[in-house]
């Protein structure tokens, strides 16, 4: 580490540092980022996702720091957290990364600087403010700050009503370069929400964007819009998104309902305070609800919904989370309760779904999409978050050398809850400062999953 970082790390650290200090603290020319490259795009070409590895192609590299627009605050990253979208980058999948950094670089002058011939990817983290373009006024050097990863264009009026659905609405570090996987990012004031003090650094990087999603499709009035008492279908319920469901629905007085493919699993979720969990264990080259020819098994449907029934006293699930996709919705439709909701934010085993169409129009269910969340949804989450209601569910953490061998922890599917990286920070369990909090929620309660993989 130059001795830039070093100076900024000592500030960090330093309880009586001032904005003023982050302001005049020197930067380095060059920051360290993990990257993949524009000239690689292709070294998969042939092969299926399963044997594609994202350590070929993510690089540790030395790159330019970007020069601020409009709006925009670089921040001295201290920690991040990988998401399956990282995987995606990391594989070229769905698409290059780099046709997306073009479509981007073209929306105003100032994202030109995106479209290089390396992407920084990584779309969670939590750092420091170094600092602000003179538009930006909320924000200011020295303020420590969690990540949003939703990048839109504020001058677009759809911004007002939900981001989320403005035509130019972007993840950062996917569809953006400078992503979090660096010792610094470039991001909008709109992406930057208050630090939760009595979490460390990589904890409070490893929440906000599957928790802010999770939020979106159980809480929001753009989702499911969850009551009080409602059962809850969580299918892969041990991994990040599935875990922070869980909290949601038991913190929202719901009844979460587990599926797993596992027995190490099902403890994973029963560590978390749920209590009916499934086991459905998969079933090697082929989908359990459905046959070779895409028809639905529906014995097994039945089934399923029989375990439900047996778990929640005879009554079904109001609410169904779903992100597994084409395996599953058939099945998510059919055991959703009379005039139920089943909320959808992604198809992790395939995008074209089927299902017996009678067991959504006749019982009047309703098929929500959600994709990520809005400013307004993630500031409601971290204030959850906040104020100890939410917490982090992190299993394992690397180091920023072995930021691939991370993603492709995620990508062999051996993580449950989250994986955090440590970027700038050099140690885990720094960054706490409201202890007493910490205390009164307890070591065993923020490091649950410790350990645990699947």
């Amino acid at each position: 580490m130059d001795k830039e970082c070093e100076n900024i790390l000592q500030l960090v650290e330093d309880e009586k540092a001032t904005s003023e200090d982050f302001a005049n603290a020197p930067l380095p020319e060059n920051m360290r980022a993990v990257t993949v490259h524009r000239d690689e795009e292709h070294i998969f070409d042939g092969l299926t996702f399963r044997e594609k590895d994202p350590r070929k192609s993510l690089h540790l590299d030395e790159v330019p720091i970007p020069e601020l627009g409009p709006g925009e605050v670089l921040v001295a990253v201290m920690a991040s957290a990988v998401n399956f979208n990282n995987v995606w980058s990391s594989v070229f999948e769905p698409q290059s990364g780099f046709a997306f950094l073009g479509d981007f670089s073209k929306m105003r002058p100032q994202n030109k600087k995106h479209y290089q011939d390396f992407h920084i990817v990584g779309s969670d983290a939590a750092g420091v403010i170094v600092r602000v373009h003179p538009s930006v006024q909320r924000w200011k050097p020295g303020d420590r700050v969690t990540i949003f990863g939703n990048v839109c264009d504020t001058s677009d009026p759809m911004c007002f009503l939900d981001s989320v659905r403005a035509d130019d609405s972007r993840a950062w570090g996917f569809e953006t370069n400078y992503g979090a996987f660096a010792y610094f990012t470039v991001v909008q004031q709109v992406q930057l929400l208050p630090k939760a003090e009595h979490l460390s650094w990589e904890e409070a990087a490893s929440i906000n964007l599957v928790a802010t999603t999770a939020y979106r499709m159980l809480v929001s009035d753009n989702g499911a819009k969850m009551k009080q008492g409602e059962n809850v279908l969580i299918w892969g319920a041990a991994g990040g998104l599935g875990c922070y469901a869980i909290q949601l629905v038991l913190n929202g007085g719901g009844t979460p309902v587990a599926i797993v493919s596992t027995e190490q699993k099902a403890e994973v979720v029963r560590k978390l305070g749920c209590e009916r969990v499934i086991v459905l264990k998969r079933e090697p080259g082929k989908d359990r609800f459905l046959d070779e020819a895409g028809n639905i098994r529906t014995q097994q449907v039945l089934r399923l919904k029989a375990k439900i029934r047996r778990l929640t006293g005879g009554e079904d699930c109001s609410v169904v989370f779903e992100h597994t996709g084409r395996s599953t919705f058939a099945a998510s439709v059919a055991v959703a309760a009379r005039g139920g909701r089943i909320v959808t934010c992604g198809s992790t085993s395939g995008y074209q779904h089927v299902f017996d169409n009678r067991y959504l129009w006749q019982p009047v269910k309703r098929v929500i999409g959600s994709h990520g969340a809005n400013y307004s949804e993630a500031n409601e989450l971290v204030r959850l978050v906040r104020k100890g209601q939410i917490l982090p569910l992190i299993s394992r953490v690397f180091s920023f050398d072995d930021a691939a061998n991370a993603v492709w922890w995620v990508f062999s599917g051996r993580n449950v809850g989250k994986v955090a990286i440590l970027n700038m920070a050099q140690k885990e369990k720094t960054g706490i400062r409201d202890w007493e909090m910490r205390e009164r929620i307890g070591e065993e309660r923020l490091n649950v999953l410790r350990g645990m993989e699947s």
